[in-house]
């Protein structure tokens, strides 16, 4: 990789480097409404502490497990389709690791995510602790994406100023606001967007 514009990529984790999938069926099989798991664990009430480290990745998924009890009138229902979510394991999209693997030969690279207390070891079970320099995330740094201080931290975690990084998200609000403290973003939708901009 020669004369690339830029000297460090960030890159966002769930909806780029993985992807989860989806639970209707978890929720069916306990007899839940599709949409269940959704409205109880990802309300901005529940939501924002579990992402911005206010409470911890046990504690965000005691609260839905409450929730759903509260809505389904049953704690061992609630029990189990937790558990059993809390279980299942994203894809990791292999062209994307392959892809930043190369990449890390030039420049650094970060893995920023608003994320609970859990991601570390998640990362590990799936062996992908050792794919960049450093993993900023957002619960032990006490914000989350957009706001502009993740993007700051995350070059400066990387020793790069935040003009001479690429940022990949797959949400747009967050790209927008890595774009405004002056970082180079793409939108990602597929692999090829990253491979596209990775071969500049």
């Amino acid at each position: 990789m020669h004369d690339v514009r830029y000297k460090a990529v960030l890159c966002d984790i769930d909806g780029v480097l993985r992807h989860w999938p989806p639970v209707e069926e978890l929720e069916l099989a306990h007899g839940l409404p599709p949409g269940t798991l959704a409205a109880a664990a990802f309300i901005p009430d529940r939501l924002i502490p579990a992402i911005t480290g206010l409470v911890t990745d046990e504690q965000w998924r005691a609260g839905i497990e409450t929730a759903i009890a509260t809505k389904c009138g049953s704690r061992a229902t609630a029990h189990s389709v937790v558990s059993a979510w809390s279980n299942q394991l994203p894809v990791v999209d292999a062209e994307v690791v392959a892809l930043l693997r190369a990449v890390r030969r030039s420049v650094p690279v970060a893995l920023v995510s608003n994320a609970t207390t859990r991601l570390e070891d998640d990362l590990r079970r799936q062996g992908l602790d050792d794919l960049a320099d450093a993993v900023v995330n957002s619960s032990r740094i006490g914000y989350a994406k957009p706001d502009p201080r993740v993007y700051i931290s995350a070059a400066e975690r990387v020793r790069t100023p935040v003009r001479q990084c690429l940022f990949i998200d797959d949400t747009a609000a967050n790209v927008a606001a890595a774009q405004h403290v002056g970082m180079t973003a793409i939108h990602y939708r597929q692999p090829s967007d990253l491979r596209d901009a990775l071969a500049t």
